[in-house]
């Protein structure tokens, strides 16, 4: 007789094998950011298809801690030289950030007849976790909010490498590869990582093990104590697993549940990406930084997404963490505002 347990344990082989076989189908497609891209191309499909996949919280973790080492890995001296330029980045962000949410609130109301706190919550350009928390505690379309954000972090997640690519912008992808971490060496780190991360997350930090990796990988090789970027598997690892995560949001969504929020998703993603485009124009010609670089920092996908987007096309990672925790700051204040500004109307 198989119990619950063993059906979670054939969901997540599952999920695992599909999202291995999408990141291989779409390497040798010549797909950018191929076992990110791929895994969750296909794991999306599967489940749109039917299947219930997911992907277990300790699994989840590791691979965020693995794509935090990564990160870090990559802070340099010279990466720091640019840090006073974060405030003025700050500046443009928020005004993409406020164009994005003020433009999708009233787009999804105009044409999508979304009430006002849904239209509210759906426009939130991500912090996922606490947009459903908000939606639990309002009298909303839990189920279409969902969806939205979900196709939010999917196409982005897709789209940021292909347009990138597109564009000629991703001549640092095929630069010399650096030189690996011993394994010793991520034998201990990996654990403390590990160990930051579970504190964060007990005080409720977004992207808490993603960032304990990635502080830990800092502080190391700002020092010299550790020297070269964790192994090219492990990574393809983590972004595999990344994808296939991206993917099992749509788990249980239905058809009929897709079709009727897709439009209001796609529209929204359009917004966001447009924002993101001009902010990312500007900033690159005002600060004078690349704009691939500040196009992942200022795309509102998911933090977690985002940063593995970051680490694959070898822009600056630091600069583009700080751009997604700062928005993820702006709208744990921006979003409960507005919807008490609502109730007070």
């Amino acid at each position: 007789m198989t119990t619950l347990d063993d059906n979670k344990s054939i969901q997540v082989g599952i999920t695992l094998s599909l999202g291995a076989l999408g990141g291989t189908i779409a390497f040798y497609a010549g797909f950018p950011a191929p076992f990110l891209t791929g895994s969750a191309i296909l794991v999306t499909l599967a489940c749109l298809l039917g299947l219930t996949l997911r992907i277990p919280n300790l699994l989840r973790n590791a691979c965020f801690v693995a794509i935090g080492l990564s990160m870090g890995s990559g802070v340099t001296p010279q990466v720091l030289e640019t840090i006073g330029l974060w405030p003025m980045a700050f500046g443009i962000l928020t005004l993409s950030l406020l164009g994005t949410f003020f433009g999708c609130r009233w787009m999804l109301g105009r044409y999508w007849h979304y009430d006002v706190r849904s239209a509210t919550l759906a426009a939130t350009p991500g912090h996922l976790s606490f947009v459903l928390g908000l939606s639990s505690q309002n009298n909303v379309d839990i189920a279409s909010i969902s969806i939205v954000q979900s196709i939010r972090v999917m196409v982005l997640t897709v789209v940021v490498p292909f347009a990138v690519t597109a564009l000629g912008l991703n001549s640092g992808v095929h630069a010399m590869a650096p030189p690996q971490m011993a394994l010793s060496a991520l034998l201990w780190l990996a654990p403390v990582a590990a160990l930051i991360g579970w504190g964060m997350n007990r005080f409720r930090l977004p992207a808490a093990y993603l960032l304990g990796g990635m502080m830990v990988s800092t502080l190391t090789h700002a020092t010299g104590v550790v020297i070269g970027q964790i192994p090219p598997w492990l990574t393809m690892i983590a972004f595999t697993i990344m994808g296939s995560l991206i993917g099992t949001r749509f788990s249980n969504v239905t058809w009929h549940q897709l079709k009727n929020a897709a439009g209001a998703g796609l529209a929204a993603v359009l917004v966001a990406s447009g924002m993101a485009v001009l902010a990312g124009t500007i900033g690159s010609w005002w600060l004078g930084l690349p704009l691939p670089q500040l196009l992942i920092a200022f795309a509102p996908g998911g933090l977690e997404a985002m940063a593995a987007m970051a680490v694959i096309m070898q822009v600056d990672t630091a600069f583009v963490a700080a751009q997604h925790i700062f928005r993820l700051f702006v709208l744990t204040f921006l979003a409960p505002a507005v919807l008490l500004w609502e109730d007070r109307k």
